[in-house]
């Protein structure tokens, strides 16, 4: 935990060819490295600090000044460039499980308000935003969206289905459907099995004439928990990074900067994992 946030030059050789340019002269003192930059961001993900408490002797910058770092590589989507690059290398190395994949909404407290946030149903309506999150067969997550803690999973199906791009790394043409999905009670809705089946993706038969997507007031289906096990094991690697288990951003796309940050390091570690098995 102690070196958590220090960025390993395996890592840093991705991030950096994708980090915006600084103008070749601009104005004021010289910036700090955007490098020490991303430790100290990865230092509020891993405490859940506050900006304003960054410790100025780890030598990563002000508070203030990752923020705006942070801001400034969120706009230019370098967390999400960096996530589909490295889905694209576990790929390559047959580590997404395109078999099935795995659905789920998770709830969180939103201290500050803000965009993405809403009366939470299961803290007693105060603000809250969820975590919707499709992940593979494995437990990589593949996409997270963030909204209200009001807004019911299956509003938000479609999109968790629709929004990540195709993920390149083996040859034909890159994929992005799953052979099967699965889900709770949560996401049974006839439109949304017809939509499944009509972008390739089929509900696994767990026995006879029962999908995994049960209907409503049916009884719970026997072996679901241990299929559907990796998306709330995805959800506890997850928010094991303090900032996102509990959103303190009023601003949405930081906040889910955060989320894009945390999934990148989850990938990462999973890429080096195999790396190191394979040369065993």
């Amino acid at each position: 935990m102690s070196k958590a946030w220090i960025v390993d030059d395996g890592l840093w050789d991705l991030i950096e060819p994708l980090l915006p340019p600084w103008p070749a002269k601009a104005p004021g003192p010289r910036p700090v490295l955007d490098r020490l930059c991303l430790q100290g961001i990865l230092f509020v993900l891993h405490t859940g600090i506050g900006w304003e408490d960054l410790p100025q002797e780890l030598g990563f910058g002000s508070g203030m000044t990752c923020w705006r770092r942070l801001q400034r590589w969120t706009e230019a989507d370098v967390f999400d460039q960096i996530d589909q690059l490295l889905l694209a290398r576990l790929n390559a190395a047959n580590r997404i499980d395109w078999t099935r994949a795995a659905m789920d909404g998770s709830h969180i407290d939103a201290k500050k308000g803000g965009a993405g946030t809403g009366p939470s149903p299961v803290n007693r309506g105060k603000p809250g935003s969820k975590h919707h999150l499709i992940c593979d067969g494995n437990g990589t997550p593949i996409y997270v969206l963030t909204s209200g803690a009001n807004v019911p999973d299956i509003s938000r199906a479609l999109d968790l289905l629709d929004c990540y791009p195709p993920i390149v790394g083996r040859p034909g043409r890159p994929r992005r459907r799953f052979d099967a999905l699965l889900a709770d009670k949560a996401y049974s809705s006839a439109a949304f099995r017809q939509a499944c089946r009509e972008r390739g993706t089929e509900p696994i038969i767990l026995k006879p004439k029962t999908p995994v997507i049960p209907k409503p007031k049916t009884p719970g289906i026997k072996g679901l928990g241990k299929l559907r096990y990796v998306v709330e094991q995805t959800f506890a690697l997850l928010h094991q990074f303090r900032r996102p288990a509990v959103r303190w951003e009023r601003r949405l796309d930081i906040h889910d900067g955060f989320v894009s940050l945390a999934c990148v390091l989850i990938c990462w570690r999973r890429l080096i994992n195999w790396t190191t098995q394979r040369s065993c």
